[in-house]
């Protein structure tokens, strides 16, 4: 189980809009893993909190081998169905804390956009059981920028406003030594990478409601989307979007001398 069951809840409904909207990650990461964790292709690859397939595609197109480990049955079903064609893939029902796969089965865990759900101890132990003697963990965030834009500065007001979850649960609560203490004694080697996603007005909209801080109905959801297609309205440029800009945080260490 893992630290809070919220992940279990909150996106049940929310698949759909993710599908649609969440993204994906740049193939820097594919670089970085390359370079510090000995990544290639047949890499056997434990994806914790695998959603999906967001990363297990990057991993895949870049020949690894990838097991899905994923607590919540619609995210995972909208995983096995996007990535039903790719023999390298499965995924099984498990969780960070238990996994249920093989001692020594793996030579690298990830984690994508989902550390901040795990109770770091007890994931530790298990990372550590799973993987190969000098296997590698690497965790990744695409982190929105909040204030690089007036659109971004103004999108960020709207949520710490509206919706009294995100404080809580927005996973840049997970810091620097929060990461440093999961690997530890062990370094960590730390890339930070640009990228973004544009939005049309659906766009905008259906990435909103992927969040699982964020109403999903009732009158505060409605009275929180008027305001974000203001927002929208006031920001658009000609071409009709707007933009998140991300850095996507690659955070890699292994856990054994």
């Amino acid at each position: 189980m893992t630290r809070d069951v919220g992940p279990l809840q909150r996106f049940g409904d929310r698949v759909d809009d993710y599908v649609r909207s969440r993204p994906g990650y740049p193939p820097g990461v594919v670089d970085v893993l390359r370079d510090v964790a000995g990544f290639g292709a047949g890499t056997r690859v434990a994806d914790i909190g695998s959603g999906t397939g967001l990363l297990a595609r990057v991993l895949l197109d870049a020949g690894a081998h990838v097991v899905g480990v994923e607590p919540n049955a619609e995210m995972r079903a909208a995983g096995d169905a996007w990535l039903a064609g790719d023999a390298r893939f499965s995924s099984v029902a498990g969780s960070a804390e238990a996994t249920t796969l093989a001692d020594a089965s793996v030579d690298l865990v990830t984690a994508a956009q989902a550390f901040h759900w795990f109770d770091p101890p007890r994931a530790r132990t298990e990372f550590a059981r799973i993987l190969v003697p000098d296997g590698a963990v690497a965790l990744v965030w695409n982190d929105r920028r909040t204030d690089t834009t007036a659109f971004l500065v103004d999108y960020e007001a709207l949520l710490a406003e509206t919706c009294p979850e995100y404080l809580k649960v927005r996973h840049r609560n997970v810091t620097d030594a929060v990461i440093d203490a999961f690997f530890a004694p062990q370094p960590v080697h730390r890339v930070v990478l640009d990228s973004a996603q544009v939005f049309d007005r659906a766009g905008l909209l259906a990435r909103h409601r992927s969040m699982s801080y964020v109403p999903k109905s009732g009158p505060d959801a409605a009275r929180i989307e008027a305001r974000l297609e203001a927002l929208f309205d006031r920001h658009a440029g000609a071409d009709g979007t707007v933009a998140f800009e991300y850095d996507t945080r690659v955070h890699v260490g292994r856990l054994r001398a």
